[in-house]
């Protein structure tokens, strides 16, 4: 296997293939990735760059190699680390693809993947590539375009089954980990894993007696969390795929469980979702108070209506169309009219006089939202309850739609004025205040005081735990979720949260983490359909060809479970898989698994 990348998520794909897949890795990484970080976030912190050295000294050690001739570019090491300036041809060649059985591209730039993509396919038809791509659209594009450039080199080979494992698979770190953190941040959030055919939703809550075995087909307790220490200091550690013994138990404990199993077309059903488009609401355009003046005379015009209908006798529509030309002054006085009706033509007229400055202000609120729309939107007055979000990089971005498609309010923080999801969240017209979170002030624009959570996903980890120290002085009780690259220094901030304000939610997550399995898995030819975050651990569900498989083919869905490590759930596209249900040749099933358990199903 190679990796190549400038950024943690290649390390840590490099330490879980060689890791818990037990897989030989060729790690390319720029010369100074081994000490150097990438640019974070608002002001440098010393801190930051210093904690990254230790991680990234751990992964791949101190060593470095010899020139082999490019500038920048040091021989393959005993690590197994190659340091190239540039992904050349060269490099490549040096790095082993074209003896490679799989070549995973995870640059933080899309063009550097895509260029070394097409100079990898042209090295090695038969190579599986793995590329992350934040552009969707263009990701879609580009595993077409290269799957069509192996199949057609396999054409021209005369091996039998040439180009039979090559394949393109293009991920999104931002789109692997964005449904974690916004299910995390908000209380009560469904963890939603959608495939072809199948929708699978899974909550947090704590189980009852009937969390047991028969509780319908396919559903099942994924995973028993902590008791107090999400991070692995509580008096029960967090157990995923327990048994159905540990699960009866366990009654009263949190745990995540599967509890929906549809198709794709119940998504509206499962999850609260809202359409976002460009287009601003009627709402938006009129201030609450004009709405309520509008309103307010509209009911004086019915008003005035039914009392001439009573008055005169006349016919309703008659009389709504009477007070009309009154209302507007058209000229027909009611000279010779009964008191009553002269009275009514007064007040008529009056409303009138009233209607014309509300008409003037409604035309000049609508031509200042018209000016204003391109503009960031500032937090409104009065706005409570809404989700405080620290970061609009790739990752932010992401974690915005995802909220908003939650139809959860939201107001984002960010210090780089050119900021990536700056244009997402202006369309969305979702607030944004700018600045440096660490300074004072900032959070207070965001209303961090009447928040339900802070959100703090920025590239620096000393960032977010600043942001949330501070928001923890203005709101002790402030649901936290921290994005934090190392396990370990995400222990101990927990743990010191936790002592120092007992009773607030914090939680921390490493979007690497959350990312790495799925890029493994597709490496090895494996369809990751998604992650769940189950505190600091992953649980991925994939999907698994059962033809030929020991541990699967003639097997029940019910036994096909080996606890703490893999469980079959569905069959791929069928909603009503019975758990009776004996896996065949031909059948493509869903299983839920840790990282070694997915492994162990190779």
């Amino acid at each position: 296997m190679v990796v190549c990348g400038d950024d943690g998520l290649a390390h840590r794909l490099a330490a879980e293939l060689r890791g818990v897949h037990g897989e030989q890795v060729t790690l390319v990484v720029p010369p100074n990735e081994r000490t150097a970080r990438p640019p974070v976030v608002g002001r440098a912190r010393a801190a930051s760059a210093a904690l990254f050295d230790r991680v990234v000294t751990a992964a791949v050690g101190g060593r470095t190699g010899q020139p082999v001739g490019g500038t920048g570019t040091q021989r393959l090491d005993a690590d197994g680390v190659l340091e190239a300036a540039e992904l050349t041809e060269a490099v490549l060649a040096e790095a082993g693809v074209a003896r490679a059985a799989a070549l995973a591209l995870v640059y933080d730039d899309d063009e550097t993947n895509i260029r070394a993509a097409l100079t990898a396919r042209r090295l090695n038809p038969r190579l599986r590539l793995v590329l992350r791509l934040y552009n969707r659209r263009l990701g879609q594009h580009i595993e077409e375009l290269l799957d069509q450039a192996a199949a057609l080199a396999a054409g021209d080979d005369d091996g039998p089954g040439a180009g039979a494992e090559a394949s393109t698979t293009v991920l999104s770190d931002a789109d692997t980990a964005a449904p974690a953190l916004a299910a995390t941040a908000v209380a009560g959030t469904s963890r939603i894993v959608q495939t072809v055919g199948l929708l699978l939703r899974a909550v947090e809550r704590p189980l009852t007696g009937d969390d047991g075995p028969g509780t319908g087909p396919g559903l099942c307790t994924l995973a028993l969390l902590s008791g107090g220490d999400p991070d692995g200091g509580g008096e029960h550690q967090p157990r995923l795929l327990p048994d159905d013994e540990e699960v009866r138990q366990a009654a009263g404990r949190q745990a995540v469980v599967l509890e929906h199993v549809s198709a794709p077309a119940g998504t509206e059903s499962a999850v609260p979702t809202r359409r976002m488009t460009g287009v601003m609401p009627l709402a938006s355009l009129f201030s609450r108070r004009l709405r309520w003046s509008l309103a307010g005379l509209v009911g004086c015009v019915v008003g005035l209506a039914v009392a001439l209908w009573l008055v005169t006798g006349i016919h309703p529509l008659r009389a709504f169309y009477v007070t009309l030309l009154d209302l507007f002054a058209i000229d027909d006085p009611a000279l010779k009219e009964p008191l009553g009706r002269q009275l009514l033509q007064l007040l008529s007229a009056l409303v009138g006089l009233l209607l014309l400055p509300l008409l003037l202000a409604a035309a000049l609120e609508a031509f200042g939202t018209f000016r204003t729309a391109s503009a960031l939107r500032r937090p409104p007055r009065g706005l409570s309850g809404h989700v405080v979000l620290l970061g609009l990089g790739k990752i932010g971005t992401r974690v915005l739609t995802r909220l908003r498609e939650l139809n959860i309010p939201v107001v984002c923080v960010e210090s780089d004025p050119e900021a990536r999801g700056l244009a997402t969240a202006r369309r969305l017209r979702v607030p944004v205040v700018l600045g440096d979170v660490t300074q004072e002030g900032v959070l207070e624009g965001a209303q961090i005081h009447r928040a339900q959570a802070l959100l703090a996903v920025t590239s620096s980890d000393t960032t977010n735990l600043e942001a949330v120290l501070y928001a923890r002085t203005v709101r002790p009780d402030l649901r936290v979720v921290l994005r934090l690259y190392d396990d370990d220094f995400a222990t101990a901030v927990y743990r010191t949260l936790r002592t120092a304000y007992p009773q607030a939610l914090t939680r921390s997550r490493s979007v690497t983490h959350l990312a790495a399995p799925a890029f493994a898995g597709a490496m090895l030819g494996r369809q990751v359909l998604g992650a769940v975050a189950v505190e600091r651990r992953v649980l991925l569900f994939a999907a698994i060809d059962v033809d030929g498989h020991p541990r699967l083919e003639g097997r029940t869905v019910r036994e096909a479970f080996h606890s703490g490590s893999w469980r079959a759930l569905a069959l791929l596209g069928h909603t009503a898989t019975s758990a009776d249900h004996v896996l065949a040749k031909g059948d493509r099933v869903v299983v839920a698994a840790t990282r070694r358990g997915l492994a162990e199903l190779r």
